[in-house]
């Protein structure tokens, strides 16, 4: 047996093929002299770039997600949910690294106008969270077993200029940016009895604006865009944006979705040294030649930059998996941020999810394995699993249609309490369907999921348990 281990190498490699997952485009409006020289002005202007790609991304998502009439599994208008009814589609690209263990249930608000009541039902000790982010993928809140039960509960959303008054029996919540969405996973096993159960619970979830809270209400229809291209993919939408474009967008939605201040007062300076203000129109065609030039550049200068995060500390490399080190709170470190948005747009907070992934080129026509030493799988209070993706962190087809492989699929164990996983296109001769992941013949990578590590150690939280290597059969 050779061990196979994740290179940072690798990590580079897939990076490559998965950076462009966001949207939009932005260019600013201002006549200043700029005094800084061309090299300074490029360094700026992928700084501006790397900072403004979450909230791109969130922005094409959100176009991808709320262009429909009314409410769908997949789709769902403004202020609506959309509750999907079974684990997300295989040809599903909206989302990378999306998951087959939980059912989504997601929205998206916009606070900036006025704020939502969001109404969660009784959840019946079930496991389930609603990360609430705000336009820079920040999850400022998240509700859910871990932190506030299951029990039912609600909350006002508000967007960061509101200061009015909170009904009774409501917890406030602020969001720094007007655009807010709400990633609702509800654990499901897939069952049809299962299913049948958590579709209930998602149908009495609901979001009512406050000026209807209380009183009758009746979601409005939808507003669709007839020549939106919902199969495209927001990856696709985002490559295809001219500098002026991306930056002509950040412009835009920076005046709903404003830095947040103080901890962004660096790279807004950077922005004005650049002619561009938040909360004015950015149109680069004002604006000097050396300072187009630099914005031209941003995009390729800031794939290298993200590239170069995950192989100098972004990624801490634990027997052979990547383990981010920091998610869903990013302050000012918007290079991590970035990061996170291009490999799992919509990540949780450490305490609630921990996701050690695979960079190796793994190739479905050889078999590899995973051995759990008795007692020594994943350490949690919610669930774990492992899912199976192509190198752009998509699922991958399969005859089984199985995404993904964990607990409820009653593990075989080995005399000694071990319990041995396999990831391969054809399963092995003696080995149980249970304990095998189908693989494409080509390449595949892994992601753990671990969802409530358990504080008590040895806990993922501080790296004190470490996932075994995956390792290939001989």
């Amino acid at each position: 047996m050779k061990q196979v281990l994740v290179a940072k190498r690798a990590v580079t490699l897939a990076l490559s093929a998965t950076f462009f997952v966001c949207l939009g485009s932005v260019s600013p409006p201002v006549s200043a002299q700029m005094t800084a020289s061309p090299s300074a002005q490029e360094k700026m202007a992928t700084d501006v770039y790397v900072y403004g790609y979450p909230l791109i991304t969130m922005e094409l998502t959100r176009r991808s997600f709320t262009n429909a009439a009314t409410a769908s599994p997949t789709n769902a208008p403004m202020g609506q949910f959309a509750n999907m009814q079974s684990y997300p589609a295989v040809d599903d690209h909206r989302v990378t690294a999306p998951n087959a263990d939980t059912l989504y249930s997601t929205a998206w608000l916009d606070v900036s106008k006025e704020p939502y009541v969001l109404s969660i039902p009784d959840m019946h000790g079930r496991y389930f969270l609603m990360p609430i982010l705000d336009g820079f993928t920040n999850v400022f809140q998240v509700p859910g077993k871990r932190t506030t039960g299951t029990g039912a509960q609600k909350y006002l959303i508000s967007g960061p200029g509101w200061n009015g008054s909170v009904p009774a029996g409501v917890t406030h919540y602020k969001s720094a940016t007007g655009l807010v969405w709400i990633l609702g996973r509800i654990y499901c096993t897939g069952t049809t009895q299962d299913y049948a159960a958590v579709h209930a619970e998602q149908a009495a979830l609901s979001l009512i604006p406050l000026s209807s809270y209380g009183k009758p209400y009746t979601p409005p229809v939808g507003v669709v865009n007839p020549h939106y291209d919902q199969k495209g993919g927001v990856r696709s939408q985002v490559e295809a944006l001219s500098a002026a474009q991306y930056f002509s967008m950040l412009g835009e939605l920076l005046k709903t979705n404003p830095p947040e201040m103080p901890q962004d007062t660096a790279i807004v300076g950077e922005m004005k040294q650049l002619g561009l203000t938040p909360g004015e129109t950015w149109d680069t065609t004002t604006l000097g030649p050396s300072v187009q030039s630099a914005l031209n550049s941003a995009k390729s200068n800031a794939a290298q930059r993200i590239k170069a995060f995950a192989t100098q500390g972004g990624i801490e490399i634990v027997n052979g998996w990547g383990v981010l080190k920091k998610a869903g709170l990013y302050g000012h470190d918007y290079l991590d941020r970035a990061f996170v948005t291009a490999v799992g747009l919509g990540a949780n907070r450490p305490q609630d999810a921990i996701y050690p992934f695979t960079q190796a080129s793994f190739i479905g026509s050889k078999t590899y394995f995973i051995r759990f030493a008795k007692g020594m799988t994943p350490p949690v209070k919610g669930f774990w699993s492992i899912t199976m993706y192509d190198p752009a962190y998509f699922f991958v087809k399969n005859a089984l249609n199985k995404q993904s492989i964990s607990p409820r699929q009653h593990f075989a164990q080995n005399a000694d309490g071990s319990i041995v996983l396999y990831f391969s296109n054809k399963r092995p001769a003696g080995v149980p369907s249970s304990n095998w992941l189908p693989a494409p013949p080509g390449k595949f990578l892994l992601m753990m999921r671990n969802y409530w590590p358990d504080p008590t150690p040895p806990t993922l939280l501080d790296g004190s348990w470490k996932p075994p290597t995956v390792q290939e059969k001989s």
